[in-house]
């Protein structure tokens, strides 16, 4: 008589995979409320409308990534397989912060908004955005493994060097100097676990034990007044707060066209991520579709979308590690429990609220030192030229954001500079830098390959496209606030329609000095 297949669900490598995984997306919680406190945004605003619907998003795509699990390990009859990790994005964490929500919030306390309308207002844009995000998420899906083929992989992967550069390099760093009696300190652990491969005595998990020693640290020179920077402690309160879908998103629905150039890179990255990751788990002997895979993740946004949430989930690089670890599925069940049901009775944001941010910021500060490492690993030595070039509207982004930050900080007595001004035309670049800039330095580093791999009609398609964007401010806004628009209803498109026909002259020009006027496009 044939023995029924049991499906080995859960070990003890769940364990440790689910402290992995679930401190990951603590982390982006810790960090995104880090970002949005600078700015003053209210914390009652953040924990009891923001958290619960982005904690069930998590909740959702992990439980079904579970079910996944179960199925393949049906099908194939392996007892070994491991689910696909799920769980916060941090690239868009920290870019939809500082690119969505801090700017959103600013701006309407610049109209005169009340701090709590300002929030309010922010809370409604952040979900608009998420919505906007879901949607393309969804129709990416299926043509996600088509944008891979058209965009070269130092395209994709450059884009995202530069965010592991500034979003989650310098960003992070600021953290870890605000208070460095505690970031140091886990930063320094960091680095010796997890960048250079040490083992701690009875082999502690690296990344916890950083965060760990940094808030041990935070909360004994704190109370002592020893700190370099503020001490307070938690207020959060175990409050329920159940993410109900609701329509205050089509509150913030026009407000959130204007950062389309935003949201849609940071969900393509992730269909780009997810496609893949999946390759990989495909590798170490789980073969899921990338289709489900993909489609799991865009439902998680929009729904997450839907309950108030503002970032984004998308599937994990770490399946190979969880796999090592001896992780099945019980990781993934006890992740989507956990920070979903935290999210709605609200131990999540008590311990958001406790974990100082310079104690998780070096953990992010590893992950932006993998993608640039990996941007540089995985692509030839060729095109690393492209690689440093799409590291440059990235960094333009950062100067502008600092900029940004510093000047128009409360308490701060801050103004646009004087327009006709050369420091207003300086601000005036940094901005058509910094609008769109995932975009543009993918397309720049694109064409960078394009040329170097000698493929000039390449080159000049992706110049046109270039162009186009730019013509509708999808790239190059020339609109402070970075927001798209239609060239012909401004008062003044000199500007964008300059500097798109520069982009097609150059795309003509390329092919007119390369002699190959008769060659068809690699594209």
């Amino acid at each position: 008589m044939q023995q029924k297949f049991r499906y080995q669900w859960f070990a003890m490598g769940d364990l440790n995979a689910f402290f992995g995984l679930m401190l990951d997306n603590v982390t982006n919680l810790v960090l995104l409320w880090g970002l949005l406190a600078v700015a003053g945004f209210p914390s009652h605003v953040y924990f009891y409308l923001m958290v619960p619907g982005t904690a069930l998003g998590v909740m959702f795509g992990d439980i079904v990534y579970t079910v996944m699990a179960f199925r393949l390990a049906k099908k194939t009859k392996n007892p070994h397989v491991t689910a696909m990790p799920l769980g916060l994005d941090t690239p868009s964490t920290i870019g939809v912060a500082l690119a969505v929500l801090i700017p959103c919030f600013v701006a309407a306390k610049g109209r005169g908004l009340s701090v709590e309308d300002a929030a309010f207002v922010t809370w409604q844009v952040g979900m608009a955005t998420m919505i906007f995000m879901g949607i393309f998420k969804v129709i990416m899906s299926f043509a996600g493994e088509w944008v891979q083929r058209v965009v070269p992989r130092a395209g994709l992967l450059g884009s995202l060097a530069g965010i592991g550069v500034t979003l989650l390099g310098y960003i992070p760093l600021q953290h870890v100097y605000g208070l460095p009696e505690v970031g140091l300190v886990a930063f320094g652990l960091v680095i010796y676990t997890l960048v250079a491969h040490h083992e701690l005595p009875g082999k502690l998990p690296g990344a916890f034990m950083a965060v760990l020693a940094g808030t041990v640290i935070y909360y004994i020179l704190g109370p002592l007044d020893f700190l370099s920077g503020t001490f307070a402690w938690p207020d959060e309160k175990l409050t329920l707060s159940f993410p109900w879908p609701n329509l205050e998103w089509v509150g913030g629905l026009k407000q959130g066209l204007a950062y389309l150039p935003f949201a849609i890179p940071f969900g393509l990255i992730t269909i780009v991520g997810g496609i893949n990751v999946t390759e990989s788990a495909r590798c170490a002997g789980d073969d899921f579709k990338t289709r489900d895979i993909l489609l799991t993740e865009a439902f998680a946004t929009l729904l997450a979308g839907c309950c108030g949430g503002v970032v984004q989930s998308t599937p994990y690089i770490g399946h190979p590690a969880y796999k090592n670890m001896g992780a099945r599925a019980g990781y993934t069940l006890m992740t989507a429990l956990f920070v979903g049901l935290g999210g709605m009775l609200g131990y999540v944001a008590w311990v958001v609220d406790a974990i100082p941010s310079a104690a998780v910021a070096p953990i992010l500060l590893f992950v932006g030192l993998e993608i640039t490492v990996q941007a540089f690993g995985v692509c030839e030595k060729k095109h690393f030229s492209a690689i440093y070039l799409a590291l440059l509207p990235c960094v333009g982004e950062l100067v502008r954001i600092v900029v940004a930050t510093v000047l128009f900080a409360p308490g701060v007595v801050g103004h646009f500079p004087d327009a006709g001004s050369d420091a207003a035309h300086l601000w005036q670049v940094s901005n058509i830098l910094g609008h769109g800039f995932i975009i543009t330095s993918m397309l720049w580093a694109a064409v960078v390959v394009k040329l170097v791999d000698k493929q000039i009609w390449g080159a000049s398609v992706f110049l046109v496209i270039m162009a186009f964007l730019t013509v509708f401010g999808f790239i190059h806004s020339v609109t402070p606030d970075g927001g798209i628009y239609l060239p012909w209803a401004m008062e003044n498109a000199k500007l964008p329609m300059t500097m798109a026909g520069t982009y097609l002259f150059l795309a003509v020009l390329f092919v007119g000095v390369s002699g190959k006027l008769k060659e068809k496009s690699h594209v």
